[in-house]
């Protein structure tokens, strides 16, 4: 795992004062994995990584889209997909935050869909407790050909139409997954949003070009911190995800990130630096054109 050093973060930074800072800090962290089709050593190896994060005082844990689930093909997840508050990784993601004492963002997980043959991809957070307190269903729904490759997530999955923003402990929780990244009208609709959360399976192809873009892009117009855990390396299923999962804070500075594999990225928020750079720089409140 790569960390930035204190003082390189602070030569980027607009200065900050250590009496303000230090007793606001909350430490999160974003889970980088390589999951494949079976669910059970997916949740394991998940299991680890959330063990590891929480021994490092991360608060708030989040897992990658697919976590549990990278089938050998689409319609496999359509196979093991769960109604809401019943089925094995819903259980899974209760207990751990429980066990722990954080709050957990179950990237994505497979439910049910009102639509025969496709499933809902939604993002689960539960509090401290274990209780589900916020779904996200994605609602923009990925498209690609170049080459050999060829993604239709419309296939398999019926879209979201909810924008979903929770209150927590650490600010309020802006929800999205991969794809929807590249929508920035999505993210403008959250407002107000402290941290924004992007679990993500990119493929090797379109992150390499975009992925730290459009991360730093999102928090900087936003001014908001970014948590984005990612998928990262060769599956199983032959797909290459590009991984790069980081945390970055709402000047656009990277924080922390894991360029390949299995790993956690952990670094530590701070609501009053946030407060003080929206103050410093109102550019939210500058907006005039709010619909095209």
């Amino acid at each position: 795992m790569s960390v930035r050093s204190d003082s390189s973060i602070q030569q980027e930074r607009p200065q900050q004062r250590e009496a303000d800072i230090v007793p606001e800090v909350t430490r999160i962290a974003a889970i980088q994995m390589a999951s494949g089709p079976n669910i059970e050593g997916n949740l394991r190896e998940a299991g680890r990584l959330i063990a590891m994060a929480a021994e490092r005082n991360a608060k708030l844990v989040a897992l990658p889209e697919y976590f549990a689930i990278m089938g050998m093909r689409d319609e496999d997840k359509v196979k093991l997909c769960e109604r809401e508050g019943t089925g094995s990784i819903q259980e899974f993601l209760s207990a751990t935050a429980k066990r722990h004492k954080i709050w957990l963002i179950g990237g994505s997980v497979p439910l049910e869909s009102s639509v025969a043959n496709k499933v809902r991809n939604s993002c689960l957070v539960y509090d401290d407790k274990g209780k589900l307190v916020a779904r996200y269903d994605k609602i923009h729904l990925f498209g690609f050909e170049m080459g050999k490759e060829s993604y239709r997530e419309e296939r398999t999955i019926e879209p979201g139409e909810q924008v979903v923003v929770v209150d927590s402990p650490f600010g309020r929780l802006g929800l999205s997954i991969c794809y929807d990244l590249r929508f920035p009208e999505l993210y403008r609709a959250m407002k107000p949003v402290d941290i924004i959360l992007v679990p993500s399976a990119f493929t090797e192809t379109t992150g390499k070009a975009h992925w730290e873009t459009l991360i730093r892009a999102r928090a900087i117009e936003n001014l908001a911190y970014v948590l984005a855990p990612a998928q990262g390396g060769y599956h199983v299923n032959g797909r290459e995800t590009h991984g790069d999962s980081m945390i970055v804070d709402p000047w656009g500075v990277v924080l922390d990130r894991l360029p390949r594999g299995s790993g956690v990225v952990r670094a530590g928020i701070n609501l009053a630096y946030l407060k003080r750079l929206r103050e410093s720089l109102p550019a939210l409140m500058h907006r005039t054109i709010h619909r095209c």
